[in-house]
């Protein structure tokens, strides 16, 4: 928000230093209202390409029906494939659907929608997808390490550089580890976004050990007393037993500073790709503990269906989803506003 409306916004109200102090250093209330409509803006025109398909093959499904009969459940089975949720996750759904169609009797085409929407909803919920709410870290543990894990190209330096200023924006002293250490791109990127968000990078170059990298990163986070490490980490798939022995080396070398870490490990997904994420999160979670997943670019594809596939997979929490390429398109997962923004169509 510009300076001069925020100004102009204070004005009409009652002098009070006080409430001018708290609201200018919290940057609440109104202010946040105003984050959240932009947030669900963001939201609803990166699913864009995703529900103008899935919508427009969902009509051509249902049009001269008037109920939910076989013919239109086989409809739906294709269009949620195409869609990318994946056939585990869809044959799932047209399950729950044909159960609650066999015990009403009767469903009518045009409450397909309502329908849809809440058994992807119960699903979500039951994966524990979205259980973030803000960019706040677990009380107690100081730094708290995310160990960031991804093939190449699927943006995952990017959401280092984007999770780094949310974390600064909301306060929070940020440390970042340059440990992807087998591109030179990858280190300089880190460290050109380290100096635009204005937190450390620890790096020591290309071709340096990666679990060196790390530690030296963690160190720099007790000894500077920092909330947060963010580590990056080489996305190399071509040779999985050297892959899951570079992670657990960097585990373990990070150890050495604190037990526990580290205490993330992010897995970064391109969901353009579809159903390639499926197979990078089978191949990651093979080589790795992973704990939580971000689902990058979705605002460039129709196949954001993947998030729904891959969280009921897999187990795993999606933390962030990025729908743009602005810093703060990369959002906290939050699966009711999902859901509500898949569903809603432009009036």
């Amino acid at each position: 928000m510009k300076k001069s409306l925020y100004w102009d916004f204070f004005s009409i109200l009652p002098y009070h230093t006080e409430t001018v102090f708290t609201l200018q250093n919290t940057q609440m209330g109104i202010f946040d209202f105003f984050s959240k409509e932009q947030k669900k803006e963001s939201l609803d025109k990166g699913l864009e390409k995703t529900k103008t398909s899935f919508f427009g093959q969902l009509s051509k499904a249902v049009v001269g029906k008037s109920t939910v009969d076989v013919e239109v459940l086989d409809e739906l089975e294709e269009i949620l494939v195409h869609a990318d949720v994946g056939v585990e996750t869809t044959v799932k759904i047209i399950d729950r659907i044909e159960k609650r169609v066999a015990r009403d009797k009767y469903v009518s085409t045009s409450e397909l929608d309502r329908i849809l929407r809440e058994e992807i909803a119960a699903l979500l919920e039951e994966n524990r997808a979205g259980d973030g709410a803000n960019f706040d870290l677990p009380a107690g543990i100081k730094p708290y390490v995310i160990m960031v894990v991804g093939v190449n190209g699927v943006g995952k330096t990017t959401t280092i550089g984007k999770l780094a200023a949310q974390f600064h924006k909301a306060g929070k002293k940020v440390v970042l580890g340059a440990a992807d250490t087998f591109r030179a791109a990858a280190v300089d990127q880190l460290i050109i976004w380290g100096e635009r968000v204005g937190v450390p990078v620890i790096s020591h170059g290309m071709n340096t050990d990666p679990a060196s990298v790390a530690y030296d990163a963690v160190k720099k986070g007790v000894d500077t007393g920092a909330d947060v490490v963010i580590i990056d980490t080489a996305g190399r798939l071509h040779n999985k037993v050297g892959l899951m022995n570079e992670l657990s080396k960097i585990k373990r070398v990070m150890q050495k500073i604190t037990a526990d870490t580290p205490h993330e490990v992010l897995l970064v997904l391109d969901g353009s790709t579809g159903q390639n994420a499926l197979i990078q999160a089978r191949e990651f979670t093979k080589a790795t503990d992973v704990t939580a997943l971000a689902i990058t670019k979705l605002d460039g594809t129709a196949k954001g269906g993947v998030v729904i596939g891959i969280s009921d997979e897999f187990k795993i929490p999606v933390k962030y989803i990025g729908v743009g390429e602005k810093i703060e398109d990369l959002q906290l997962f939050d699966k009711h506003q999902f859901v509500e923004s898949f569903f809603s169509r432009k009036k």
